[in-house]
């Protein structure tokens, strides 16, 4: 599916005030963002007639009000999936004290769609609208692993595995044999695969005609410590997501 550019660039904007966190003159935000001035310009005009910018002294620096903030909210607050399954989804962060992820194919890719920080102080980080690879991410491989037979054999076949760290498994055969490992225990696993020193778990699950997947995500040493006791709580959320959907 083929970007939209003014759209494309709105976010940008928005992405590059995240990362600055102060505000800007519209020359130094258009360079940042790397959108040309003059689309720039016609861009935040309209952000600013629209209550999403607003500019302050002499100089114009803008910066974005608290209407994005306000209308992402309201937006969360309404999101049908997570309005069902976020309290499963919280009780097991709770119980596992670790990072909690929910994540769904996107093309060749998993898209994060929920991130539960872990209660650790030092936790695996990620970002809601993450992308992570498939055949390197915990999650990735549950919705690898949900494939048909068939499926996965086409995939492995025609899609190259790109090296993501050093532990990454990039043997088709050797990745097969993994999937084909963790479906008969009930659960996926990397371990400093996606991420150095991260290990994480993870199921998939049937919602609405689409896999999904979650996972719980930590530092390794952690992590498998406790690979028991978190899958036990992992497969104990799969169970009480997939009845909630059964109703």
């Amino acid at each position: 599916m083929a970007r939209v550019r003014t759209a494309d660039r709105t976010l940008a904007i928005f992405e590059t005030f995240e990362t600055a966190c102060r505000p800007m003159v519209l020359t130094e935000l258009a360079a940042r963002a790397q959108v040309p001035v003059s689309s720039c310009h016609g861009l935040v005009r309209t952000l600013l007639e629209r209550g999403y910018l607003y500019s302050l002294g002499r100089r114009k620096d803008i910066y974005p009000t608290r209407r994005l903030l306000d209308v992402a909210q309201t937006i969360v607050h309404h999101d049908p999936l997570l309005e069902r399954i976020g309290p499963v989804l919280q009780a097991l962060r709770d119980n596992v004290r670790e990072t909690v992820i929910l994540g769904k194919r996107q093309g060749d890719l998993v898209l994060y769609l929920e991130v539960i920080p872990g209660l650790h102080t030092v936790r695996y980080a990620a970002n809601t609208g993450e992308f992570k690879p498939l055949h390197s991410s915990a999650i990735g491989k549950a919705l690898l692993g949900a494939l048909s037979t068939e499926a996965l054999a086409d995939w492995l076949r025609t899609h190259p595995l790109p090296v993501i760290t050093p532990r990454t498994l990039v043997d088709p055969t050797r990745l097969h044999a993994d999937l084909a490992r963790s479906r008969a225990r009930g659960y996926y696993m990397t371990d400093g695969e996606n991420v150095s020193d991260v290990a994480a778990l993870a199921v998939s699950l049937l919602v609405h005609g689409e896999v999904l997947g979650f996972a719980i995500a930590g530092p390794t040493h952690r992590m498998n410590a406790q690979i028991d006791e978190n899958a036990a709580h992992l497969l104990d959320a799969q169970r009480a997501i997939a009845k909630i959907f059964e109703r």
